[in-house]
């Protein structure tokens, strides 16, 4: 397996931030080919020592890297990649990496 981890930093405006992202943005990104599981925190990003400049954090994964490259390059990642600008006005960091169960 490998994911990607999506980590939004908090926006300008939480609200519709968080319209924009269920209601447009998830959509696109699940149409994204080889996905196989699209995770989102619920609820305040915290860390041991209290809050975290982070909104929300998604996790998709896929079956392996060549999988995420695959869907990112595809007409459907094409679209979800340029979307984000739209409603992630605080800044994203993004994440891929092979991963394993333990």
């Amino acid at each position: 397996m490998a994911d990607l981890v999506v980590l939004y930093k908090t926006p300008k405006d939480p609200a519709a931030f968080d319209k924009y992202y269920v209601e447009t943005h998830i959509p696109l990104a699940k149409k994204l080919p080889g996905l196989r599981q699209y995770k989102v925190s619920k609820g305040p990003v915290a860390t041991p020592g209290g809050p975290s400049g982070f909104h929300l954090i998604a996790t998709l994964s896929f079956d392996n890297m060549a999988a995420i490259g695959a869907a990112f390059a595809s007409p459907e990642g094409k679209t979800t990649a340029a979307d984000v600008p739209n409603f992630a006005s605080g800044g994203v960091e993004m994440h891929f990496s092979e991963t394993a169960e333990v």
